[in-house]
């Protein structure tokens, strides 16, 4: 009956969104601890999930909020709404970048002008992501979920490694990742081997829950090397159950025009709205003590899938991840001093 439970909690909203047990619960309303003094960065920031983070942390009296996503209007409007509900003391705390997570140097000067405007970086929670949708491919030629999902956020914690390294040296840092329970309907040969294999089409839900995956073994090979170097740096992934975005409202009716409707509309009441699943991510971000796990709703460390636990195919995957950035931006980045560093 408990894992039932547990399992309702983690992926849908109203009251079974509290159907966790009590060692398992985090409020966004009285357990987010004083964040007076800290610095943090928030991919996909502005909209969804990423908003509500925003705001949770701003609220909690956070220091300066480093925003980076795609749209402008949409980062007016929540800059707007932090002003409104917060007030102008708050919204002021915010400095956004505008960047595609999947143009690579686009990430790195990002990165850059970041490291230039603070000495410390206390929380990067890594939200920025392609959902549910087609194949398509960068221009570089990389599959975009993973770009998107993956190598940006490789890219940019490897540039901010110096400054989270240096503010471990006398508080808590804390990396989230957003996966995604897609990641447990994968194919078994998954072996992340080459760039040819990356570049396949899968279909959209394995080409989401692939980029997924490599959320959580990416997390869990940080922790391998760098938590065990750094015992101050926690790194985790997290799921944040089946919730009322613009992925699951609007971006899945690209790749399943007819069909999607049967998310967007039809499992709309079964949803948790952006603040019930903002939880998981708050709680990795602010709260947690433990390292390289993976985090499910409200606060729930589950094992994942045998993929997930997998530490060969973690390594085999960050190898390939090198591999790639060298071989398609080597001189525009790596040979200019891009760290390419994971611990």
């Amino acid at each position: 009956m408990e894992t039932i439970k547990s399992t309702i909690a983690e992926n849908m909203g109203g009251i079974g969104h509290k159907l966790a047990a009590d060692k398992d619960q985090f409020s966004i309303e009285k357990d987010v601890p004083d964040l007076s003094g800290k610095v943090a960065l928030i991919t996909g920031g502005t909209d969804g999930i990423g908003y509500a983070t925003s705001f949770v942390m701003l609220k909690n009296n956070l220091k300066k909020l480093f925003l980076v996503s795609l749209s402008e209007e949409v980062k007016d409007n929540s800059v707007e709404e932090f002003r409104k509900q917060l007030g102008s003391e708050y919204a002021d705390r915010v400095t956004w970048f505008q960047c595609d997570m999947g143009d690579l140097p686009a990430v790195a000067d990002v990165a850059k002008k970041i490291s230039e405007q603070t000495d410390r970086l206390d929380i990067i929670c890594g939200n920025a992501a392609r959902g549910i949708m087609t194949y398509q491919l960068t221009d570089y030629g990389v599959d975009r979920h993973m770009a998107v999902n993956h190598f940006g956020h490789v890219v940019l914690i490897s540039h901010l490694l110096p400054l989270l390294k240096k503010t471990s040296e006398k508080d808590t840092v804390r990396i989230q990742m957003q996966s995604s329970n897609a990641h447990q309907s994968l194919p078994s040969d998954l072996q992340f081997a080459s760039l040819e294999e990356l570049n396949q089409d899968l279909g959209p839900n394995t080409q989401y829950g692939r980029s997924k995956l490599a959320a959580i073994l990416y997390v869990r090979y940080l922790d391998a090397h760098l938590h065990a170097s750094h015992p101050n740096i926690l790194i985790n992934a997290t799921h944040p159950g089946f919730v009322e975005t613009k992925m699951s409202v609007d971006d899945i009716h690209e790749p399943f025009p007819i069909i999607g409707y049967a998310m967007s509309v039809g499992m709309s009441p079964l949803k948790k709205d952006i603040w019930m699943g903002c939880v998981s991510t708050v709680y990795a971000a602010t709260a947690t003590k433990s390292s390289g796990k993976y985090i499910c709703p409200p606060a729930i460390e589950e094992p994942g899938n045998e993929q997930s636990q997998d530490k060969n195919l973690g390594e085999e995957l960050m190898r390939l991840t090198k591999q790639i950035v060298r071989e398609k931006f080597g001189a525009q980045s790596v040979d200019k001093g891009c760290p390419l560093q994971d611990y």
